[in-house]
């Protein structure tokens, strides 16, 4: 059981209305209904940092999230944390950029309206656009902590480039409140394990790993030759996860199953064991979409 972590997990509401930011994949998403029986679960086994973003579903997960928050009481509302996410690109209507100060700004309100907070625990860059300049992206970070609009900073899908470079320019009153680095990480993608981990336990940053049983394929419900379930991701979006199908990926599934077994666990215990344990990785996030699925997590 992973009960144990439970501190160190967030629960992920990236399928609420949607999966994901993808205006087309909005069909596919769990319905308000669902989401709120799983935020109960979530709740029920002790889970209480919830992490969404703007465009995640058109910005109905935040909208569901922000319901649920406001049926829970301000005791819980207090002793939770929110994280949200503004930069992608399908939430910046055309001709502008996304981490304008404008967009922020105007992002930064629509979300605490959502979400019905005074403000937001964590707040990230979801990714970097690369047109607007830094300096005016962190700019406008440090005027919305300035104005208690936010508390805590973190950026994701980031390089040790883009790390080091909001560690540089940031001003310092962001710079006080820059804490987390949202990444994706797991057994099949340990890219980050090499510098940009180390980097971050040596500067006090929380890495946070974002797609720890790498979309599905470590919990073995993806077989090779066999079609993939009609609720799954790799049906919907195979785009985001497909080149775990080739040959190397799959012997490392296999590894893993085989662990699994001997362990007496499920393959997804196994691998979110394998993240939690290590060296620098703060927690992860997970997005079960059923209580089976919770239950196969060893929650």
């Amino acid at each position: 059981m992973l009960t144990e972590f439970v501190k160190r997990i967030w629960f992920g509401c990236g399928n609420f209305g949607g999966i994901g930011s993808s205006p087309h994949l909005r069909s596919a998403g769990d319905s308000e209904e669902q989401a709120t029986q799983l935020l109960d679960h979530a709740r029920r086994v002790g889970l209480r940092r919830f992490d969404t973003a703007n465009t995640y579903g058109g910005g109905s997960s935040e909208l569901t999230l922000g319901k649920w928050l406001q049926r829970q009481g301000s005791s819980f509302i207090h002793g939770a944390q929110i994280a949200t996410k503004v930069g992608n690109p399908h939430g910046c209507p055309p001709g502008e950029t996304p981490l304008s100060r404008a967009q922020i700004a105007d992002h930064l309100d629509q979300s605490l309206r959502r979400l019905g907070i005074e403000r937001i625990d964590l707040y990230y860059i979801h990714e970097f656009d690369r047109i607007t300049p830094l300096e005016e992206t962190l700019g406008a970070m440090a005027f919305a902590v300035e104005a208690g609009k936010i508390d805590r900073f973190g950026i994701s899908n980031s390089s040790l480039l883009d790390v080091e470079a909001v560690m540089s320019l940031a001003p310092v009153s962001l710079a006080s409140r820059f804490e987390y680095v949202q990444n994706e990480y797991n057994l099949l993608s340990q890219e980050d394990s090499e510098a940009l981990i180390p980097y971050c336990a040596e500067h006090k940053l929380r890495y946070t790993a974002f797609s720890p049983l790498a979309g599905g394929f470590l919990t073995g419900k993806y077989r090779s030759g066999e079609k993939p379930p009609s609720n799954s991701r790799l049906f919907h979006a195979p785009e985001a996860c497909e080149r775990y199908l080739s040959g190397e990926f799959l012997t490392a599934i296999e590894r893993l199953r085989n662990s699994a077994e001997a362990r007496q666990e499920s393959m997804a215990e196994t691998a979110l064991r394998f993240v939690l344990d290590t060296p620098g990785v703060d927690g992860l996030i997970v997005a079960p979409r059923s209580i089976e699925q919770f239950t196969s997590l060893g929650l």
